[in-house]
């Protein structure tokens, strides 16, 4: 199946530092190729005072809609979020599909939800974002299943009004308060069993899922690209017949994460909130890696998880020189440097966990 070439525009929103540009395009950039898309290009767009229709000023939009016929891509996807009526304007400027970041990330959790829960969660925040899109009063959604940013839950084609929306979505979420009350007995099944039990944690594509593989050999679905993990796993791990640990592997976290994913995704998150202890995974080899550390610990805070036990795994150090780890070490004393893929320090990191939830 041939990629969608999507052309990326790149924007600083008012009080932003210019740095944020280089990390926001390449988390754009790594977005646009998890969801099968392919990068024709993309333009930087500094705004001082967004545009209340079209959010980037005149000007741009006449660069993009050049560059966009230059490079025959059939999309513009934005490192921001746009209102209804900002990507309606740009549609009709640019001439292709207009998709923000936040539809942006909606279709790629569409792409990786496996189980029940999954699906009926990532329909949910769908439809919450797709409500104030609704153009009339009845309207074909005709677009969902048409590629990058259109995939709607299974894929189906749904004529709705916003009466019929506004239903679904409570009969949704019912449904999801039915599977929330399972989740929370079989968590007290497992408080009977004296398990205790830790959550992994960290931005997207930290390497959480390689990490349970590594501690308990879980064969969880491991890929190079962000959000290949949305449904969460648990497994068990035991070391010298002492007190067990799950681990339970969460969907990966990412900055300023839409709150609508988040409150969507509420019952899974519990698995964090109620968790004895986490291990926060930060990809220590990555460039962005303190912005991606304050990032989930913002999330964290949304949770009311901040407070929990939390252990950090540096992990990816055997990508690092010996200097890097060692200023690493000095910077995070308290912290475990490993490698999951190599399976280094996996030990320590045992070690101090089982420490710190002896008496959770």
């Amino acid at each position: 199946m041939a990629r969608e070439r999507a052309f990326l525009v790149v924007v600083l929103p008012p009080g932003k530092p210019a740095s944020f540009l280089r990390g926001s395009y390449e988390e754009v950039r790594e977005l646009t190729l998890s969801a099968g898309g392919e990068v024709a290009g993309a333009v930087e767009a500094r705004v001082e005072r967004p545009s209340p229709s079209h959010y980037i000023r005149e000007g741009k939009v006449a660069e993009v809609r050049e560059r966009v016929k230059e490079n025959r891509a059939q999309l513009v996807i934005f490192n921001i979020d746009l209102s209804p009526v900002q990507a309606r304007n740009l549609e009709a400027a640019v001439g292709v599909r207009a998709v923000d970041r936040t539809g942006l990330i909606l279709d790629i959790f569409a792409r990786r939800a496996r189980s029940r829960e999954g699906k009926l969660q990532v329909e949910v925040a769908q439809l919450n974002y797709l409500l104030p899109r609704l153009v009339g009063h009845g309207t074909l959604l005709s677009r969902l299943g048409g590629g990058i940013g259109t995939r709607g839950p299974g894929e189906q084609k749904l004529e709705v009004d916003r009466r019929r929306l506004r239903e679904r979505i409570v009969r949704l979420r019912h449904e999801l308060d039915k599977l929330g009350r399972h989740r929370a007995l079989v968590r007290q099944g497992r408080r009977r069993k004296e398990f205790a039990t830790v959550a992994l944690v960290g931005y997207t594509n930290a390497g959480k899922s390689t990490l349970l593989n590594a501690l308990t050999g879980a064969g969880a679905f491991v890929e190079d690209k962000l959000f290949a993990t949305l449904d969460p796993l648990t497994r068990l791990a035991r070391r010298n017949g002492g007190r067990g640990i799950l681990f339970i592997d969460t969907v990966g976290f990412l900055r300023e994460l839409p709150h609508g994913l988040i409150e969507a995704f509420h019952s899974t998150l519990e698995e964090v909130t109620d968790a004895d202890g986490l291990v926060h995974v930060l990809d220590a080899a990555s460039p962005y890696r303190e912005e991606q550390k304050a990032a989930v610990e913002e999330v964290l805070a949304e949770l009311h998880a901040a407070e929990k036990p939390c252990l950090l795994a540096l992990n990816k150090c055997d990508l690092l020189t010996g200097e890097e780890r060692a200023e690493l070490e000095r910077k995070f004393p308290e912290a475990v440097l490993i490698s999951a893929r190599e399976r280094t320090r996996l030990d320590e990191l045992q070690e101090k966990l089982l420490r710190r939830t002896q008496n959770a």
